[in-house]
């Protein structure tokens, strides 16, 4: 959110986009991508990185750039590919991406001249100058050296180990036959050990680790290539896209007509071997012409050749052919090899039916014959002999003489072809052993100084389905990934402490305990295999089965059906397992593992095989033959393990690269279709993050990749130094080397017994350690000129001392003078020196006439008497000071009037003393009467309190024991009301009833009347009479009243009815307010806030404007949360060297990151707890950026003052010596205050932290706060608080 840089957000094809951050999130950040203006997207905190301020720009080396980290790294690897510059480096550390098409000029000869000699970093990133810097290590440390290439399958490790060979041959060759024929042997290998796969063209599918060895001259003398787990079930079967090794492919389609007719070689989809995979041949246009159609298959001739600018089997057969005269093959040895693999051909397209006797065997079938008849004669093998060798096995009984007797059984059709496939991979594997020790003998070497090797092997494979051959190829990665770590992150990282460099120490995942599921002794996984296979049945199942229970709680190992992708979730337990690998888990499907594991024949085919009349087809079996009768047992199966003998040698291969000197290249795939100018963002960060790049990165930050012992960098130049320079200690030889050469002083680093260089700066590193005599002749004249320089200013400095001596001299000169006048002083003042010392006597008694006066001013009584004397004393100092001065008096005469005085003086001292103590013994008493007054009234203020505290807990416990009455009686008024509000309504209910029964009488007797009043009309002298009797009579005797009676009644009764109606509905409301209710009704209307989508604007409005208290302090503490996480993000992407941000003393953000604390309880549980408490709080401060300007001097301390308005900060100050003082309030300085609750920085807890409301108070008011609050007050950026409420209502 800083004016809107941008960052490194990840993007799941391109691994990285930029984007802007527009709100802190919960856990993650609101990124706006710039490409899609408008759109949003969540990125997790750990993922956004910052980026650089040009992102076109490109560096030659990673550790050159400002912001170090894996999304920087891909980019400037991205703008490299773009730029066809492949090559880039991470320090010592060469990335190579494969551009998948010959980029002009980049190997040329002239190249290859340009990097001789050259420096690591004065020219361009190259696989040349990670060669030349192995043989400048090599020449000068006087030590083998090791160039470990690694990456994924066509990732291009091959062709960048062929690069290195041509450099050095070509280099540091000596220029006869050897040298070229190093290079020749790779096109060999490569036809028999590499094939085309779905991921790569060219696979090589076998490690090789090739050595080019050198002389005491340096100069290449032969070689030495070691092979690694030929992938040999890919002779049998491949995928439908994959084909079996190029050499098959290239005897079909190059093979000259006589030699196909001779080995019967046809078409590649003629032969079971091949026609399960890819039947094409890699062909130009040109090439494909020249194949002949019935060498093409169906499948070549419908859908035309494969390309390939690297590829060409018909070419590269005559390329071959060629090889193998340079590396010294007679052509009699070139058409055996070729026999041989046309024989392991046709031993393919032999097939087997049940046989029809009771014995439950098999046998060949008759379209069998003719293949069976070829393969026996091109292996020099019997026709029948082979046919009862593939049909049926020998077995031995533990019985019957010394070796027992030996029985024929039978094989099924499924066995019969398993001990075909046997033979064939048998046959070609050993074929391979021999094509590597013949191209070992073709470079011999006599003896051998040191060497450079180059270790090309098969980089971490995960497929859909995977067997032993990927197990194994990972567990060698995993191996070689240990090697780097501690190669280049741990043995580094140790160095530095030892040395003492402080280096700070950078965390990696250490991958011992894979190494120890797949290799421990008894329980690991390849020890498991092992022991399966030694039993009489073994299974693939059983295998699995025990792997699992073995290592049910291993983190390192699960089941599949755990896995995340399907195809693998439909895998049994007992066919398969998961290993979690270093670069990812990978699921192994166990069938025919137990198979694979095996590299032994039958007994019966080994014989064969090894009687063979073919003297070259004798020679590959003759070793095993040997060890035959030791290998197999009466009664049991030969067995060799594979995983055992590739576990020994790739051991060897680590000893040995762990006692070389190391440097690394990783190669990277762009895109998985294998096409130019494609860069897969995503695939490609998996590569970098796999291989160690990111751990490199945090290393290199403050690492020193180049380093030199002192005591080597001086017997080097020894030879050339004069005696005078012999005579220095190496280490000041050094340093004045570095002065004389002016380098930076922040470009290296003296440690204890080396010299360690930053990166980037190989180029003066190689500069020191070129060691040919004029490049070394020339140093030594800097260093002596540099002495030199120095010598010439230790001369200037004798000539400052001679001035300084002269000037001291006339210093002197003066002085004596000043000694002279000050020896003629003394001689007058000895002779005046009686009366001067009388007169200072005297004077010194008259300066105590002073102490005389203000004691007679203490005096109460009898102070003019004294006054008198005193007076008297002085009058007769100064006649005695007057006679001195005027009169030549004797010190005798002197020291008696002098005494005199000196008597007089202390009588009258005495005297005024004795005076001042009577008076202050009556002081004395009178104050210890008013003492003893102030303690009584003490006494009775203290009784009185005494008496006041009883009182007050006298009443409080009344008050406790009338609240409970009053409780009592307002819980029998409420059910006195209740019950009297029933009687009423009963009463009403009764009333209601008399009232309807008397209108009904009233209304019968006005009709009766109105009757007699018309009967009476015609008897008008009589009835008035008796009709006002009657009415007089019923007026006074009737019960029931008139009418205007009868409407005040009804009015009383509507009254009283009303009055009852109204009292109901009164207690009805009295009770819903009780605390029950209105607790069951707060229950109800209780709300709960989901705040982690609301953006910070408007949680920091709702916080400043919001009047609902929960809602408040919910909003404050998801404030305060997003606040940890944005420092904390924006403390990991620091710019280097830039001095880290603190916002509150380390004491403080230290027990933060220590302290588990409790979820927070809800909001208002929360403010009734803190009770919006005002706490203060003030402890030391020490900005990171002043602790190391003057640590002599830790007086210049500052102070942290922090105000907290409940849980959360309200104002903040921080002073420091010499500064400005720094006011923050809660609301406008959010971003620069601490972010942390009270409980989480455990102030309350600290001894003496807390102060006084007061104090804090006077520290703000003086630093102008009072100012700053109000500002913030008026501009509406402060956030409502105590201290903002008690500042209004101050201004009101």
């Amino acid at each position: 959110m800083e004016d809107g840089k941008p960052v490194w957000a990840p993007h799941p094809a391109d691994g990285f986009q930029l984007g802007t951050i527009v709100d802190i999130g919960a856990d993650s950040l609101t990124i706006e991508p710039l490409k899609q203006k408008g759109k949003t997207f969540l990125a997790p905190v750990n993922q956004v990185f910052p980026a650089e301020d040009d992102v076109n720009k490109h560096v030659e080396d990673n550790c050159s750039l400002m912001y170090l980290n894996e999304a920087t790294l891909l980019n400037n690897v991205r703008v490299r590919y773009s730029k066809d510059r492949i090559y880039t480096y991470v320090a010592n550390i060469l990335i190579a991406v494969n551009p998948y098409y010959d980029i002009p000029k980049l190997y040329s000869a002239e190249t290859i001249k340009k990097y001789q000699g050259r420096s690591l970093g004065t020219l361009p990133p190259h696989v040349y100058a990670i060669a030349d810097k192995a043989y400048r290590d090599m020449k000068v440390l006087k030590m083998s050296q090791s160039i470990i290439v690694s990456g994924e399958s066509g990732a291009g490790k091959t062709e960048n180990t062929k690069f290195v060979l041509r450099y050095l041959t070509t280099s540091y060759g000596t220029g006869q036959d050897i040298d070229e024929r190093i290079v020749e042997a790779n096109p060999l290998l490569e036809a028999f050990g590499n094939a085309k796969t779905v991921r790569n063209n060219n696979s090589s599918r076998f490690g090789k680790f090739v050595e080019i060895h050198f002389n005491e001259k340096n100069a290449v003398v032969g070689g030495f290539v070691s092979h690694y787990l030929l992938e040999k079930s890919r002779i049998c079967r491949q995928s439908s896209e994959e084909r079996n090794y190029h050499i098959f492919y290239r005897l079909c389609a190059g093979a000259p007509e006589d030699i196909r007719q001779k080995f019967h070689l046809s078409s590649p989809d003629t032969f079971r071997y091949l026609n399960r995979g890819c039947t094409r041949f890699f062909a130009t246009k040109d090439t494909d012409k020249q194949i002949l159609q019935n060498r093409k298959s169906s499948e070549h001739a419908k859908s035309g050749p494969l390309k390939d600018p690297l590829l060409d089997d018909h070419g590269d057969f005559s390329r071959m052919s060629v090889a193998m005269k340079k590396i010294g093959l007679g052509d009699t040895e070139k058409l055996d090899l070729f026999r041989v693999v046309a024989g392991v051909l046709h031993l393919g397209n032999i097939d087997f039916e049940e046989a029809g006797s009771t014995s439950g065997g098999c046998t060949i079938r008759n379209q069998s014959s003719q293949t069976l008849e070829h393969c026996a004669e091109l292996l020099g093998l019997e026709e029948d002999d082979l046919r009862v060798s593939l049909t049926t096995r020998v077995m031995l009984t533990s019985a019957g003489g010394a070796r027992g007797t030996a029985i024929k059984v039978p094989l099924k059709v499924e066995q019969a072809n398993n001990a075909r496939d046997a033979l064939a991979k048998a046959t070609y594997s050993r074929l391979f052993d021999h094509v590597v020790t013949r191209v070992n003998q073709c470079f011999p070497f006599d003896s051998s100084a040191n060497f450079i090797g180059v270790l090309d092997i098969a980089g971490f494979e995960y497929f859909e389905h995977n067997s032993f051959e990927q197990f194994c190829i990972n567990y060698c990665n995993e191996k070689l990934q240990q090697f780097f770590n501690e190669r280049i992150l741990k043995e580094e990282q140790e160095l530095y402490h030892k040395e003492g460099l402080g280096v700070n120490e950078v965390h990696y995942v250490d991958n011992q305990d894979c190494i120890d599921l797949v290799e421990a002794k008894v329980l690991g996984i390849l020890d498991i295999l092992d022991e399966e296979n030694r039993l009489p049945q073994p299974s693939d199942q059983h295998f699995t089965d025990t792997v699992h229970s073995k290592h049910k709680n291993h983190f390192r190992l699960t089941v599949p059906r755990k896995s995340k992708l399907a195809v693998h979730r439909n895998v049994r337990d007992d066919e398969g397992f998961i290993v979690r690998h270093f670069a990812g888990a990978v699921c192994y499907e166990t069938t025919k593992f137990v198979e694979k594991n095996n590299d032994a024949l039958h007994m019966s085919l080994e014989s064969l095989v090894s009687e063979s009349k073919d003297a070259f087809v004798r020679r590959l079996f003759e070793n095993s033959s040997n060890s035959r009768d030791v290998k197999q047992k009466a009664g049991k199966l030969s067995f060799i393990s594979v995983g055992n003998k590739f576990k020994t040698q790739l051991n060897i291969l680590l000893d040995k690269l762990r006692s070389t000197g190391s440097s690394f290249i990783r190669c990277i795939k762009p895109n998985l279709k294998m096409v130019s100018h494609q860069f897969e963002g995503a695939q490609i960060l998996s590569q970098l993050q796999c291989s160690g790049m990111v751990s490199v990165l945090d290393l290199m930050q403050g690492g020193f990749p180049s380093r030199a012992p002192f005591h080597e960098l001086y017997n080097m130049y020894q030879n050339y130094m004069p005696p005078k320079l012999t005579r220095l200690d190496p280490r000041l030889f050094c340093k004045a080397l570095f002065k004389a050469l002016g380098l930076n002083e922040n470009d290296y680093k003296f440690g204890l017994t080396k010299v360690f260089f930053r990166p980037g700066k190989f180029a003066e590193f190689d500069q020191i350690m070129r060691s040919d005599p004029d490049h070394l002749a020339e140093l030594v004249k800097k260093v002596n000129k540099w002495l030199i320089h120095s010598r010439w200013k230790k001369v200037q400095w004798c000539s400052l001392s001679v001035i300084k001596l002269k000037n001291k001299i006339v210093y002197r000169a003066g002085a004596c003078i000043q000694m002279q006048k000050t020896v003629r002083m003394w001689l007058c003042r000895k002779k005046h020196k009686p009366r001067i010392d009388g007169l200072v006597k005297v004077r010194n008694l008259k300066k105590r006439m002073g102490r005389f006066n203000e004691v007679v001013g203490g005096l109460k009584e009898g102070k003019q008497e004294m006054s008198k004397q005193i007076e008297g004393l002085e009058n007769a100092i100064d006649a005695l000071m007057l006679k001195i001065k005027g009169t030549m008096m004797s010190r005798l005469d002197i020291d008696h009037e002098f005494q005199a005085l000196v008597t007089r003086s202390e009588k009258l001292l005495t005297d005024l003393q004795n005076k001042k103590k009577e008076e202050e013994e009556r002081e004395r008493l009178r104050r210890i009467q008013e003492e003893m007054e102030r303690e009584r009234k003490r006494r009775e203020e203290e009784e009185q309190r005494r008496r006041q505290e009883d009182e007050d807990r006298r009443l409080k416990a009344e008050m406790e024991v009338k609240r409970k009455q009053e409780e009592e009686e307002r819980k029998k008024r409420e059910e006195e009301e209740r019950r009297l509000q029933v009687e009423m309504e009963l009463q009403l209910q009764a009333e209601r009833e008399q009232d309807v029964a008397r209108q009904a009488v009233l209304e019968q007797e006005r009709r009766d009347r109105e009757l007699a009043m018309r009967i009476a009309q015609s008897e008008a002298e009589l009835i008035p009479e008796e009709a006002l009797n009657d009415s007089g009579l019923r007026s006074n005797g009737s019960s029931v009243p008139s009418s205007p009676e009868r409407a005040a009644g009804a009015g009383s009764t509507k009254l009283k009815n009303y009055t009852m109606e109204e009292m109901a509905r009164e207690m009805t409301e009295l009770l819903s307010r009780g605390p029950q209710v209105l607790a069951s009704k707060a229950a109800a209307n209780a709300k709960k806030y989901e705040l982690s989508k609301w953006k910070y604007a408007e949680l920091r409005d709702a916080i400043n404007t919001s009047c609902d208290i929960e809602l408040l302090a919910a909003c404050r503490e998801e404030f305060h949360r997003r606040l940890k996480v944005y420092h904390a993000w924006k403390s990991k992407n620091k710019k280097r060297n830039a001095e880290p941000e603190q916002r509150a003393p380390k004491s403080v953000l230290d027990y933060a990151a220590q302290q588990n604390l409790a979820p927070p309880i809800p909001a208002r549980q929360h403010d009734v707890a803190m009770n919006r408490q005002q706490r203060y709080f003030r402890i030391p401060f020490i900005r990171p950026g002043d602790q190391y300007k003057d640590p002599q001097n830790p007086q210049k301390k500052g102070w942290w003052y922090a105000h907290f308005d409940g849980p959360w900060i309200a104002r903040q100050m921080e002073l420091h010596p010499d500064k400005h003082p720094i006011l923050l309030v809660a609301g406008k300085d959010d971003m620069e205050m601490c972010e942390l609750s009270l409980e989480e920085t455990g102030l309350s807890r600290k001894r003496g932290a807390e102060i006084l409301p007061r104090q804090f108070e006077e520290i703000w008011e003086r630093c102008g706060g009072v100012q700053y609050l109000r500002s913030a007050i008026e501009s509406r950026q402060a956030r409502p608080t105590y201290a903002t409420a008690m500042l209004q209502s101050m201004l009101k």
